[in-house]
């Protein structure tokens, strides 16, 4: 127990000291699966430490609203102990006046450091940085770090990269690994056992896609954020990876067709869950609608030729399927740098071979499978099976050729003016391939049954 720790029955107290010796993970795991008015009599149970561990973990669903239940004086000590970059999500999270309630109770230097990083962009480096990183000036040796390493040890966030600054203008001049301090000599200087290189940084305005490929070029364990030569934070790829899987997360939501989710999928409301994939679904269906214009513009070939009808499904999806993949590439593309928007037209001399010999190859299927019904007495396509044969396989050329082009296209046509490529979703794609997809197939149909079925 401690001091700010409500009285609980002796059930949630043998369930906090279980708690207070599992695993963090397996804590915030159980956690998150609790109600919240059960989650937040636990958490005032457990000890103080264990609290900061807990919150400390960003697989802590709700956490600003759980610190924001916790009595101020203890929410306000949480802050406090907690790591920097941690603290700043929960806060900039929380609602007014909670956020200014908790800010003016702490300390005027970690207010101050967390306005700051509060500042900056949302998908910016600086906004997930944290300053407890360890520096040290150039002039100190390899004993003198390591005792200062031991002494700080418990409030930094890593201190697996040291970062050397000029003692007199606290510019950046190195960073080392802690290997090499330990396989140094103690009376040697710091500079002596760096590696004789300009660090890697980014600045504090730096987008977190290029943040994360950073860290991976380079496989480093904490990146530097650096303002006119000066240290502020850092960025430790454990933050990356959070990062980025809550941006993959949204971008998968959106490419299937539907705003991204902000809660877990089994927290969200029923109301919020329809109103995440009503707007996308009406969007789509109101496009869907130009097929429906599409298909009455032939209405009287359908008439004349209803066999024509047979084949439209088939049609419709192999166009839809080729954009999806052609889309699917081409914004994973993107997204790790590998093409740029100057790319193009490279992707179009791509896509375009691609289409023509993948569309050729459907051609030839269903060409095969319309004689194979025909001899085998499966269905009778009538006297002139052939011409409908060839028609099927000429339309599936131009749709899956013309599904490839789009597709790949539409992602940069969405960067161009400022959009998430993501949001060429699949469903999107398939709505497009279809509108033209019947206008190529009744268009093939026209020139090739004109005078025989049409």
């Amino acid at each position: 127990m401690n001091e700010f720790a409500p009285v609980l029955d002796d059930e949630a107290v043998a369930v906090a000291r279980v708690l207070a010796n599992d695993h963090v993970a397996d804590v915030v795991e159980a956690l998150n699966h609790e109600p919240r008015e059960t989650a937040i009599e636990l958490l005032c149970a457990v000890p103080f430490e264990r609290l900061v561990e807990i919150f400390d973990q960003p697989e802590l669903e709700s956490a600003p609203e759980l610190a924001e239940a916790l009595p101020r004086a203890k929410a306000s000590k949480l802050l406090t102990a907690m790591s920097v970059d941690r603290a700043t999500d929960i806060l900039r999270e929380l609602d007014e006046p909670a956020r200014s309630e908790l800010l003016g109770a702490l300390a005027p230097p970690l207010r101050a450091t967390l306005l700051s990083i509060l500042g900056y962009p949302e998908d910016s480096a600086a906004s997930i940085m944290t300053t407890e990183f360890v520096s040290v000036p150039s002039d100190w040796t390899v004993g003198r770090t390591l005792d200062h390493i031991r002494k700080v040890e418990r409030t930094r966030e890593t201190v697996y990269a040291i970062y050397i600054v000029d003692p007199e203008t606290q510019l950046l001049l190195r960073a080392t690994g802690l290997r090499r301090l330990i396989t140094g000599e103690p009376e040697d200087t710091i500079l002596s056992v760096a590696p004789d290189r300009a660090p890697v940084t980014v600045t504090p305005l730096t987008d977190r896609e290029t943040l994360a490929q950073t860290i991976s070029k380079y496989d480093l364990l904490a990146l530097p954020v650096v303002d006119h030569g000066k240290i502020l934070g850092i960025v430790t790829i454990d933050d990356i990876i959070d990062t980025m899987v809550e941006e993959t997360t949204e971008d998968v939501h959106r490419f299937g067709g539907m705003e991204a989710l902000d809660e877990p999928y089994m927290k969200m409301s029923f109301l919020a869950m329809i109103q995440k994939r009503a707007g996308w679904l009406c969007a789509l269906f109101l496009s869907e609608m130009l097929t429906a214009n599409a298909m009455q513009s032939y209405e009287g070939e359908l008439e004349k030729a209803i066999v024509l009808t047979l084949f439209i499904p088939l049609i419709m999806s192999s166009g839809g399927n080729s954009g999806s993949q052609a889309t699917s590439l081409v914004i994973r593309a993107l997204a790790l740098r590998e093409i740029g928007l100057r790319d193009w037209w490279r992707v179009v001399l791509r896509e375009l071979p691609t289409g023509l010999v993948l569309g050729s190859i459907l051609g030839i299927v269903g060409i095969c499978r319309i004689a194979l019904w025909q001899y085998l007495g499966l269905y009778d396509y009538g006297q002139h099976w052939v011409l409908i044969a060839a028609t099927v396989g000429a339309a599936l050329i131009g749709i899956v050729t013309f599904g490839s082009l789009s597709g790949s296209m539409l992602p940069f046509a969405l960067k161009r003016i400022g959009f998430d490529p993501a949001s060429a979703s699949a469903p999107f794609v398939a709505t497009l391939v279809d509108v033209t997809g019947l206008v190529i197939y009744f268009s093939v149909a026209l020139v090739i049954l004109r005078g025989t079925l049409l």
